[in-house]
């Protein structure tokens, strides 16, 4: 029996902490898109537009913290209501 492998992905992140959009996908294991349409409607991570859009790792940490976790994909459903 093998064992399963896990991928390692590299996130890019600059020495003050900022990631550009593709680096927070991969970090999130969201979608650029779901990022671009969370900014829009105020429910992702806080984030600075300099030209670019840029998240900071430690703003993105505490709003996936801030998430909390959940036991089912009903009570997932109702917070989103």
């Amino acid at each position: 029996m093998t064992q399963a492998q896990l991928k390692t992905l590299d996130v890019v992140t600059y020495p003050d902490g900022r990631m550009d959009t593709r680096n927070t996908s991969i970090y999130t294991g969201l979608s650029e898109k779901t990022l671009a349409m969370m900014r829009c409607n105020g429910t992702g991570p806080k984030f600075v537009k300099r030209g670019r859009i840029f998240y900071f790792r430690a703003d993105v940490d505490e709003w996936m913290t801030s998430q909390g976790r959940l036991t089912s994909t009903a009570q997932a459903k109702q917070r989103a209501a």
